[in-house]
């Protein structure tokens, strides 16, 4: 039967052709579109992941509830009318029991390093030039156990924090908004302490504008100093060993204490609904290509059977079966599909690397960004999956009307 269905196909080779090219194309297509969505997500993702913590703790927030306070202060069965309701935060600005937290995740197998940091906002000042800040003060050999910063130093080594002696290192976009080079020194103030001399001891670029400008970094000891709060830490970051865990841990450590844990997924909600609309995206798309390889395949069979009918009635009276024949016209549909899809798969993957190699743009320090691609093995099962899936589910039907044929009504119909 498949050297039948082979013949069948090449008879007319003219549209055999045309529904695998259409095939093909609506495979590479797929290929080419989600190796976007997906490669954009990775890299996305791969920026949120290393530069910054897969699990943060943070010093517990808490708005002031004029209810809560009324039962506090005067019993459940009080009417109180405020004239000014209480209103405003009562969180604590620090973390209580750091140390807590320090055996917790030295304890758990799945967290692969922690930074205890304090986060402050800051402004920085050289001569008449100024520009607000988030300061980070941190541990240099722990935050490089978290976060990828060594990556993306463009002048000076993350290390050079390690010894204190208010040094710090800034984003290349804070550089140039305070006219400041690598060695200089500038003036760092935190809310109405007196301004410190801070010496300018590297520069970073992480492809991230918001962080690039408005980031600094300094040894924790310094920014408790200048902060006037010794040992005292406000986060603590957390990398683990396989990502996908973050937001179970994250849920149940936030279940056992009263600081504020958030994974990654859940502090980025807004860029995860920007995935979950280019994953819709994907759906639709994936839907379309199966609705117009099927009708292409269906066509295609249906006026095969139609000319081939002679061929289908000496068939049958050979003794083919009615089931023969149905695989007959199946074996076709199938053919056509597992071939245009093969060739779809392997047409886009090769579209994808000509892709990579167009330049785009190039950044502040000069790197030429490319077009990122995703080559997951999912994305090429899925396409093989469309293309069979969608030839099976067209060659159902011309193959069940094919098989339901006898030789006296097909000499019926040719004397009509």
């Amino acid at each position: 039967m498949l050297f039948l269905a082979k013949r069948q196909l090449l008879s007319r080779k003219t549209q055999t052709a045309l529904i695998v090219l259409g095939i093909i194309l609506g495979s590479a297509a797929y290929v080419i579109i989600s190796g976007m969505f997906l490669g954009f997500q990775n890299y996305i993702i791969n920026q949120l992941i290393n530069n910054d913590a897969n699990i943060r703790v943070s010093a517990h927030e808490e708005v002031i509830d004029p209810k809560q306070m009324q039962y506090t202060f005067f019993g459940k069965d009080s009417l109180v009318n405020w004239l000014i309701p209480p209103s405003g935060r009562r969180d604590r600005e620090h973390i209580e029991n750091p140390f807590e937290w320090t055996h917790r995740l030295r304890e758990n197998k799945h967290v692969a390093g922690f930074a205890p940091q304090l986060v402050s906002q800051a402004l920085l000042r050289k001569g008449q030039l100024s520009t607000s800040v988030t300061m980070i003060g941190t541990e240099a050999k722990a935050q490089t156990t978290v976060t990828n910063i060594n990556d993306y130093m463009v002048s000076g080594a993350f290390s050079n924090l390690k010894s204190g002696g208010n040094r710090i290192i800034i984003g290349d976009g804070v550089l140039a908004k305070i006219g400041a080079r690598m060695g200089s020194t500038i003036l760092v103030a935190v809310g109405k302490s007196e301004p410190k001399a801070f010496k300018i001891v590297g520069t970073f670029h992480l492809g991230v504008q918001e962080l690039d400008n408005t980031t600094a970094y300094a040894n924790l000891s310094d920014v408790q100093k200048i902060n006037q709060t010794p040992n005292q830490i406000s986060d603590i970051a957390i990398r683990l060993h396989d990502i996908k865990l973050a937001q179970n841990l994250a849920t149940q450590w936030s279940l056992i204490s009263h600081d504020k844990v958030q994974s990654w997924d859940q502090s980025k909600a807004n860029v995860m609904a920007v995935f979950k609309t280019q994953t819709a995206l994907r759906f639709f798309m994936t839907v379309s290509i199966l609705l117009v390889a099927s009708f292409g395949i269906y066509n295609v069979l249906s006026v095969l059977i139609n000319q081939k009918k002679k061929e289908i009635a000496i068939l049958r009276a050979m003794g083919f079966s009615p089931k023969e024949i149905r695989f007959l016209f199946l074996y076709q549909g199938l053919i056509v599909g597992i071939l245009g899809g093969t060739c779809g798969l392997i047409l886009g993957f090769f579209i994808c690397h000509f892709i990579e190699t167009i330049p785009l743009f190039k950044d502040s320090t000069g790197k030429v960004n490319h077009l990122k691609m995703s080559y997951e093995w999912s994305i090429y099962i899925s396409g093989f999956l469309l293309a069979f899936i969608s030839s099976t589910i067209a060659s159902i039907l011309p193959a069940q009307y094919a098989s339901k044929m006898t030789p006296i009504d097909i000499i019926r119909e040719s004397a009509t």
